[in-house]
């Protein structure tokens, strides 16, 4: 098992015991039931809404680093072909 690994099952683990442990204060608090379903509801948009988050800076960042890639390429193939013609 690589460090990656490691670190995703151990992150996995403990938002399995976070929603664990909100899951069960949700149960135990003295409110009605429809105010628990309404933070049940806040937790669980909460929750799409940052993984969409996450996903889509990553997104924005891969896409960054290629197009960092390509130009640089792009620089290096000019520069070559540039410093073939003076030869």
């Amino acid at each position: 098992m690589n460090r990656n690994q490691i670190y995703i099952t151990f992150n996995g683990a403990a938002v399995v015991v976070a929603y664990f442990m909100l899951a069960l204060s949700v149960w135990l608090a003295p409110v009605d039931l429809s105010t628990k379903g309404y933070w049940g509801m806040g937790v669980l948009l909460l929750t799409a809404a940052l993984v969409n988050f996450v996903k889509f800076r990553t997104d924005d960042m891969v896409a960054e680093q290629l197009a960092s890639k390509i130009e640089k390429a792009r620089n290096e193939k000019l520069i070559n072909e540039y410093v073939g013609k003076e030869a």
